[in-house]
């Protein structure tokens, strides 16, 4: 049984969908808590990450790993009305098949090991994903605004070209590439490592190496402009037009 077929544990006010090995566990800790987001936030001190709200790093009492355990919320304009009701069975299953198929492929991104989902009223669900948690990270937006003065800005730039690079080779195409869904994964004494992560919407084939590389390229170039307005950075249109350039010169000849 694969990440793409997970192991599926009903309960009575919830449904389980997780890596074999830690779906009993899950299911537990939702049948205790009611929701896994609760558990996470109740936490001794948990590790509170930010996204649209907050983010909860826990660690499985069993499993004895740290988790990283994220509520869906809906984005743009209708989010004040849609909230965190999605149809059923939502983009969860989509995220963990992606994670399964791009490491697979060599792509550095999180391993999502389940989500669960949570009956909401005419049909439709509210759900949680579960996450392995990755330490020493930051997004490139921190970097670029000087918020992680632990990563060299210059060499978040240059793992994100080798990114970028990986992304083209397996025409991996993502439609929000954004400052925010970059991690920038450091380990003393090596250079950082770049992750793509926000992966249910990601398209994997059907374009070219160059088409996926102008792809890309030019949704993050949007979101370096956007970024700098908002904070100011120090990444004038010269670097970010080098940038660009540095990654369409890094575009493979074929795709494999």
């Amino acid at each position: 049984m694969s990440a793409d077929h997970p192991r599926v544990v009903s309960l009575a006010g919830a449904e389980v969908h997780a890596q074999p090995a830690i779906a009993d566990e899950l299911a537990q800790l939702t049948s205790t808590w009611g929701t896994l987001y609760d558990w996470a936030g109740g936490q001794p001190q948990p590790t509170a990450l930010r996204g649209r709200a907050p983010v909860y790093v826990a660690l499985m009492p069993g499993a004895r790993r740290q988790v990283v355990v994220r509520h869906g919320w809906h984005g743009g304009l209708l989010a004040p009305v849609t909230r965190d009701l999605f149809r059923r069975p939502t983009r969860a299953p989509l995220e963990l098949a992606r994670s399964a198929t791009l490491r697979a492929l060599g792509i550095p991104t999180t391993e999502v090991l389940g989500y669960a989902l949570y009956p909401a009223p005419l049909g439709l669900a509210r759900v949680d994903v579960v996450s392995a948690y990755v330490d020493d990270t930051a997004d490139l937006g921190m970097v670029i605004a000087g918020l992680a003065p632990h990563v060299d800005c210059d060499a978040a730039l240059d793992a994100t070209l080798d990114l970028l690079a990986q992304l083209a080779r397996h025409a991996v195409v993502h439609p929000d590439l954004n400052v925010k869904n970059i991690l920038l994964h450091t380990v003393r004494g090596r250079a950082p490592e770049a992750m793509v992560i926000d992966i249910d919407v990601v398209r994997v084939g059907g374009a070219s190496p160059a088409a996926t590389m102008e792809r890309n390229v030019s949704r993050l170039v949007r979101s370096l402009q956007k970024w700098r307005r908002h904070f100011g950075c120090d990444l004038a249109d010269q670097r970010i037009a080098a940038f660009a350039a540095a990654a369409h010169a890094r575009t493979p000849q074929r795709a494999l």
